[in-house]
């Protein structure tokens, strides 16, 4: 069903001393005025066309993108030296649509439009097994930090795995709308979704019940994050439109409004101040805390004239020093503060 082609020595050589992790990377605190005036540090290449899905490892050192329409690839890739350390071939029989790492840096999972899950061993990038169980589409993943839950969503509906048993925990809502993206808050309790309708809703994981639904926007949501602390959500959408949502009480803070397009991606930094949107017309970084749009990264700007396609994925490191965008061009672009 799969097959991979890697560069294994490299793969190897890349994790050799995963101890020293932090040492090396040299890391300062996260800071959100650092990342008002990104520096673009590298463009890869090596998809043969859109990508839809990126993620960073936990200690940064890895990056991992996958690919959209018939190519099924996932590629990995030093981002600090913007080289590619190996590739995952026929991953999926289709596009990959969402890819995550686990926060203990163990496990590679993607999904994607065969209605597979696949879990990959990430020192090793031996296939470990597949969760077959949705009849549509999976277009979103989540995972809590524990490592112990994924989270998975589609076209029908959401469903929960034990990923220490490699096992089906639950089907949290069957065909309830079309599950687009979801979002797990940092003790794991609370996960978001968004629909098809513009519907978002809250669950309690605890109890596997309904929380909340709202309706946040007039088409389909594209993207769903929480703040590290777990009170603030935001979500964006087709309708081009970005909210801040309070949790807790379920009002809504800011409206985010300047991009003309489609927004497609959301990321917060992890210092719980900086959002980036990815759209159809690029980047734009935001203070979440006023709302207030700090720069915007798009083909008209000198420092960034790579950025020519609409951006469909986009991503943090867990240091919060990179960012990390993709899209239809099969360019990914790798942003450093500074």
């Amino acid at each position: 069903m799969t097959s991979v082609a890697l560069s294994i020595p490299m793969i190897q050589e890349f994790y050799s001393y995963p101890a020293h992790a932090a040492d090396e990377l040299k890391t300062k605190s996260p800071d959100s005025k650092s990342f008002a005036n990104p520096q673009l540090l590298h463009t890869l290449l090596g998809h043969t066309g859109a990508i839809k899905s990126l993620a960073f490892s936990p200690n940064t050192k890895l990056l991992v993108t996958g690919g959209a329409e018939n190519e099924g690839m996932i590629r990995l890739w030093n981002p600090q030296k913007g080289k590619i350390l190996g590739t995952i071939n026929r991953a999926h029989q289709g596009s990959v649509d969402s890819i995550l790492i686990t926060p203990n840096g163990e496990t590679l999972i993607s999904c994607g439009s065969d209605y597979r899950i696949n879990l990959w061993n990430l020192k090793s990038l031996e296939f470990s097994r597949s969760f077959v169980g949705h009849t549509s589409p999976i277009l979103s993943l989540a995972v809590s930090a524990d490592s112990k839950v994924l989270v998975s969503g589609g076209l029908d509906g959401i469903r929960l795995w034990d990923l220490k048993r490699q096992m089906p925990l639950a089907t949290l809502v069957r065909f309830d709308n079309a599950i687009h993206t979801l979002a797990l808050s940092s003790d794991g309790q609370t996960l978001a979704s968004g629909d098809n309708k513009g519907v978002v809703k809250l669950w309690d994981l605890r109890s596997n019940k309904l929380i909340r639904a709202f309706v946040a926007h007039s088409q389909i949501v594209t993207g769903l994050a929480f703040t590290p602390n777990g009170e603030t959500l935001v979500s964006a959408s087709r309708d081009t439109s970005i909210k801040v949502w309070n949790v807790n009480s379920g009002e809504r803070i800011h409206t985010l409004s300047g991009h003309n397009n489609w927004v497609n991606a959301i990321a917060i930094n992890p210092d719980g101040k900086t959002l980036a949107s990815g759209a159809k017309d690029g980047i734009k970084l935001w203070d979440l805390t006023t709302g207030e749009l700090k720069n915007t990264l798009n083909s008209q700007s000198k420092s960034v004239n790579a950025l020519v396609q609409p951006i469909e994925d986009i991503a943090f490191s867990r240091d919060g020093q990179f960012l990390s965008s993709a899209g239809f061009d099969g360019k990914i672009n790798i942003w450093r503060s500074r």
